[in-house]
């Protein structure tokens, strides 16, 4: 969910408010909602997967570019922008869930150390435990931050960097092979009509990093190729319609694939598919020749700035709508109750930005400004 902004790519930021806007979409299910939503957010869960490329290709970018212009990393300005980015949102958010019962979406939470271990996307039970469960995927952001720059640093430091592009593929196909076995050790023999069907899939292949390296990898892998391959460059700069094309074709598939997403094929194949799918439209997003790149939006903008601030609150602020809707009578489940929820999303967003991200990325400026 997090991405760094940048002042020329506006394709980047048209994609990281459709990321939001479906990740919404999708959990708004979980509560009261009008019957399209189930229609129109099926394939909202993909959102995550865009976000996921989006950072890998952002974040290694940013680490490529330091490379080639001082040949190394600063693990510690690279942690410090990290932090102040990340942390005092999540922390604030955290203490809205542990100390104000109102909050909460659902009743149970996972123990506070998960969460600030960001360790909490191992052996989630989203049925038993599933308050702040969407905070599984910060969690595998937060490692691919720590052991992003570390394994940079030691590739750089051997031959294996030249083999860097074929490292990353190896890991994505890893992951593929996971869940495979996983599949057939853990999930294969469940009743595919029960609610432990879910959790057992929930817990042991969508949640765990290492079954969800795809995104990232991805991201990393088209990072590598536009920093260090001026072909590839030059390709991608030059048919970005064509590429966005092809992305919209590949995601159409995946989502024929994911139909049943706790399917063998889908489970498998389905998420390294979607990310692949999204890497094409990262692409197009980033072309000089694509519509998505020459098309400044305010609106865009705003979203992407707002969407970790929505991400990390929105469930909580979902709930609390729709409970003062019902003790006034309201309904709950039509389009107007949606509307008034997505408006609560983008209020506390705006509040988060003013009250926490600003006044923290002021902080972070002067603690780097005293490190030069």
């Amino acid at each position: 969910m997090i991405t760094e902004r940048s002042e020329r790519l506006y394709g980047l930021d048209h994609l990281r408010t459709l990321a939001i806007v479906l990740v919404l979409l999708f959990h708004y299910r979980a509560f009261k909602h009008p019957e399209w939503i189930d229609t129109v957010g099926k394939f909202g869960w993909t959102g995550v997967d865009l976000f996921f490329v989006l950072s890998g290709f952002l974040i290694s970018g940013q680490l490529f570019q330091e490379i080639s212009r001082k040949g190394s990393i600063s693990l510690k300005t690279f942690y410090i922008k990290r932090f102040f980015r990340i942390i005092p949102t999540y922390l604030f958010t955290l203490f809205l869930y542990f100390t104000i019962p109102f909050f909460r979406e659902r009743e149970a939470l996972p123990p506070l150390w998960k969460f600030v271990t960001f360790t909490q996307n191992y052996g989630l039970d989203v049925i038993n435990q599933g308050t702040f469960s969407h905070a599984w995927s910060l969690c595998i952001e937060e490692q691919f931050y720590l052991v992003l720059p570390l394994f940079l640093l030691v590739v750089m430091s051997s031959k294996l960097f030249k083999y860097f592009a074929v490292l990353i593929i190896f890991f994505i196909m890893s992951s593929l092979i996971i869940r495979l076995v996983i599949w057939n050790i853990s999930v294969a023999g469940i009743d595919h009509n029960s609610l432990e069907l879910w959790r057992s899939w929930y817990m042991k292949i969508y949640y765990p990093t290492y079954t969800r390296l795809d995104g990232l990898g991805i991201g990393v892998l088209i990072s590598y190729c536009m920093q260090y391959s001026s072909g590839f460059k030059s390709m991608v700069h030059h048919n970005g319609n064509r590429i966005f094309f092809v992305g919209t074709l590949l995601l159409s598939i995946s989502f024929w694939v994911c139909n049943e997403q706790a399917s063998e094929v889908a489970s498998v194949f389905g998420f390294t598919l979607v990310a692949i799918s999204y890497g094409f439209i990262v692409l197009s997003a980033v072309s000089a020749s694509s519509f998505l790149s020459k098309r400044k939006s305010y609106i865009t903008a705003e979203l992407a700035a707002l969407s970790y601030a929505v991400y990390l609150s929105h469930k909580g602020i979902i709930h609390i709508v729709q409970t003062l809707f019902e003790r006034f009578d309201l309904e709950t489940s039509d389009t107007i109750c949606l509307v008034f929820c997505l408006i609560g999303c983008l209020i506390i967003a705006l509040l988060y930005r003013v009250l926490i991200e600003k006044p923290f990325a002021g902080i972070k400026d002067k603690i780097l400004k005293l490190r030069k």
